[in-house]
């Protein structure tokens, strides 16, 4: 983090400065802002804030042992470092992080862009950073920080040296995204898919439309919003926005487009058209959801003046999405296993089944799903898990292995469909599934696993891809 003296933090952040014997006000701070005492070293800032399992403030001891110089917190721990005293620390880290971007926007260097979105996400982000990385210091989420938490605590990673800020903005309800955008003022707002993830926190699609708005409807005319084309609830975003709208997809009017989309299990290819000019891209992700993505990123970075070339070269180096997103296993037996279980919504299941489908049809090789529960549905849950077993059938997806009661309704909509010829399995969990595909699958299998992140699936990938496992 930017430099700051105590007192002016203090100042700042509207609390009460306690300082042990001897400490001076006007000592300057200016090491990483954390949340998780594991994260601290010497000279971190310690944000002691309740949460949903635990309290941060039964872990501030922890980090002032492991090297923190100041806490944050709501009263007074008795601490031997300086502690800021303030109502709320949630309010705090986000006055933190606008201050902060502020002062270093101010020396006119810093450009800010907010990607949000109910899939993709974390991968837009990570080509963005690719990109960038290669123009100049650039700083993105770790992992998926695109929460109240997260995002401010990837602002403050920025310094007077930081060309490009690229926020992750997640959201759980109404007003969250707005917040963000308001503490990081994107020069360029990116909205990727408005889709039913969490919409049962939502409380439906057009509550969740309305969430994703919130990136664009308060950037200033001198920003720019990129909104997928292909999406109609993002298209039309471009009403409701001042700032000028760029648009990306394989729609015909798309300013980015994509053609000829190509999806093996090499990775994906497309033709980008963009300015009268045709490239080939190959990526190496796996999924043609993933040209999304990739388009948006090259909208983006189209923006910001940087060369065509060098921001293809960039992404075509992108070895994977991300840990646990269609992460690819070649094991020595001949079986592929596809571990995309991080996190999982109705089209991004759908995706990566479609992508199971179209990577083994080439070869005639056998397709087997493993799939769990897709969370924070709410009223829709039973309706989307049961699609989600209608189109393993639709696809011929060969084997189906569904994993655990929530998502029960996946293997009763397959068995239902009385024109499929393949297999669909209940088990109780992830060790019973590991059970039955140990003996199951054979040289030229290509394995899915796909699961929200509660459930636990990403393991059993793990476990699956695995030579030799058998515990």
């Amino acid at each position: 983090m930017i430099p700051f003296r105590l007192d002016e933090l203090a100042e700042l952040l509207g609390g009460e400065l306690l300082l042990p014997a001897d400490t001076d006000a006007r000592t300057v701070v200016d090491g990483g802002v954390e949340t998780d005492s594991r994260l601290v070293s010497a000279g971190s800032i310690f944000f002691a804030l309740p949460g949903e399992v635990t309290d941060g403030h039964l872990f501030a001891p922890a980090a002032v042992e492991a090297g923190a110089a100041f806490v944050v917190c709501r009263e007074d721990l008795g601490l031997e470092v300086p502690q800021l005293v303030v109502a709320d620390g949630l309010e705090a880290l986000g006055e933190l992080a606008r201050e902060v971007v502020a002062r270093v926007r101010a020396g006119g260097r810093l450009r800010v862009v907010g990607v949000t979105g109910s899939n993709g996400k974390t991968t837009t982000k990570n080509l963005l950073r690719a990109i960038l990385a290669e123009e100049g210091p650039t700083v993105a989420p770790r992992d998926s920080f695109n929460n109240q938490v997260g995002a401010p605590i990837s602002m403050l990673r920025i310094d007077h040296d930081t060309r490009f800020l690229v926020v992750e903005m997640g959201a759980s309800g109404a007003g969250k995204i707005a917040r963000l955008v308001s503490i990081a003022r994107p020069d360029i707002g990116v909205v990727l898919k408005v889709g039913l993830a969490h919409a049962g926190g939502f409380g439906g699609i057009d509550a969740t439309e309305e969430a994703k708005a919130e990136m664009v409807v308060e950037l200033p005319e001198t920003a720019v919003a990129v909104l997928n084309a292909d999406d109609d609830r993002v298209a039309r975003m471009a009403g409701r926005t001042a700032a000028r709208v760029v648009t990306f997809g394989q729609a015909p009017g798309a300013e980015v487009r994509a053609e000829d989309v190509e999806a093996t299990a090499a990775g994906t290819r497309f033709t980008l058209v963009v300015d009268g000019v045709r490239r080939p891209v190959g990526l190496r992700i796996l999924g043609e959801h993933h040209v999304m993505n990739a388009l948006a990123a090259i909208a983006v970075v189209r923006e910001l003046g940087i060369d065509l070339d060098r921001a293809i070269a960039a992404i075509e180096a992108v070895p994977r999405a991300e840990r646990w997103r269609m992460e690819l296993f070649e094991r020595p037996d001949g079986v592929t296993v596809v571990n995309d279980a991080y996190n999982a919504s109705p089209d991004s299941v759908a995706a990566a089944l479609k992508t199971l489908a179209q990577i083994a049809r080439p070869e005639g090789r056998r397709t087997v799903a493993v799939l769990g529960e897709m969370a924070e549905l709410g009223e829709y849950a039973q309706e989307e898990h049961d699609r989600i077993g209608r189109l393993v059938v639709r696809l011929d997806i060969r084997k189906l292995v569904v994993v655990g009661d929530a998502a029960r309704h996946i293997h009763a909509a397959a068995g239902l469909e009385g024109s499929w010829d393949g297999e669909s399995v209940l088990v109780a969990d992830a060790d019973a599934a590991y059970d039955v595909l140990r003996d199951e699958l054979r040289s030229g299998d290509i394995v899915l696993v796909k699961s929200s992140n509660s459930a636990g699936l990403r393991f059993l990938g793990d476990r699956l891809a695995a030579t030799g496992a058998d515990s």
